[in-house]
């Protein structure tokens, strides 16, 4: 008897069945590794020091777009700064875990437990590995000074933040970002001295401000660098100076050097802020490191304006 369609054999290769979902490994455990995932990567995001990042990132795009880079050049830089400031913030907090952890301090992801420090290695040298060619993409001579910028961030986290010169990858590498943005421009141009002067003071300044809050626990960990070895009172007394003398350089730098009443506006920012964190650092009893701190804020925001305001002569 000829069989029916309904028992005739398939002809041809039969489709494989679909796999099922594996019964040892339930929605719900497949959902929190999700969550854990996202939970990894925003702790990433943490250990990087996202607003230094961010604020270096955006200065230094914006300060090639005011001498005289073209949007579409402007993208690379963005990408190597990005990617340089990623590969310095990771690498500060895979250096600093195991001193943070002693120290209990729960707000570093690493210490913390959010993210292994293993992780944040591998992103570290990730971006640092993406950083060299976008570097190198903005022009020779430019992409070798923005990685000396990049390698000054990285010698601080080595070792250089428990020394005496502490201070110098500071200097040295803000003071490459002016070279970074002019040699990238047509012909090629050396950076006004001005500008790398002032971008090496900021960078100073930006050091013992960003200490200044740190000191004793830095101290309480065994980091002796110069902002530690002075004390608190000393820092809160010069962290006005080095972006106060940045201002004075900017403010007469030509051409287009600013006019009587910007000149003026300068001079009373300036006399306000230096004023305000001297008081503040004189005073007795309780320390008020925020007097100082928002003095620098503001004379450094003045510096930025002005040096934003010159882009176009920076070269």
């Amino acid at each position: 008897m000829r069989p029916t369609d309904r028992t005739r054999p398939p002809v041809g290769p039969s489709r494989p069945a679909a796999r099922p979902p594996d019964p040892h490994v339930p929605p719900r455990a497949r959902g929190r590794g999700a969550v854990r995932a996202a939970r990894s990567a925003a702790a990433l995001a943490r250990a990087c020091h996202p607003l230094p990042t961010v604020a270096v990132t955006v200065l230094v795009t914006a300060l090639a777009a005011s001498a005289g880079r073209s949007a579409p050049d402007c993208v690379p830089v963005a990408a190597a700064v990005l990617t340089g400031q990623l590969s310095v913030g990771w690498c500060n907090d895979a250096v600093d875990a195991r001193r943070d952890l002693r120290a209990g301090r729960t707000d570093k992801p690493v210490a913390s437990g959010a993210v292994t420090a293993r992780t944040v290695w591998i992103a570290a040298w990730t971006a640092l590995a993406l950083c060299v060619p976008l570097s190198l993409a903005c022009g020779a001579l430019a992409g070798a000074a923005h990685l000396v910028f990049v390698a000054a961030g990285w010698a601080y986290d080595l070792g250089a933040k428990s020394t005496v010169w502490s201070w110098l990858p500071y200097a040295a590498g803000f003071g490459a970002l002016p070279a970074f943005v002019a040699l990238g421009l047509p012909g090629r141009p050396w950076p006004a001295w001005w500008a790398t002067g002032a971008a090496a003071l900021l960078g100073v300044g930006a050091h013992l401000a960003d200490a200044l809050p740190d000191i004793g626990a830095d101290l309480r960990a065994g980091v002796r660098g110069l902002p530690q070895r002075i004390g608190p009172r000393g820092v809160r007394l010069l962290v006005p100076l080095p972006p106060a003398v940045a201002t004075a350089l900017l403010v007469p730098a030509p051409p287009g050097a600013a006019g009587v009443l910007a000149r003026t506006a300068v001079a009373v920012v300036v006399a306000a802020a230096l004023g305000g964190a001297v008081a503040a650092g004189t005073r007795t009893g309780r320390s008020r490191p925020r007097g100082p701190f928002t003095a620098v804020v503001a004379v450094a925001a003045v510096d930025v304006a002005l040096l934003l305001g010159r882009g176009a002569s920076i070269g």
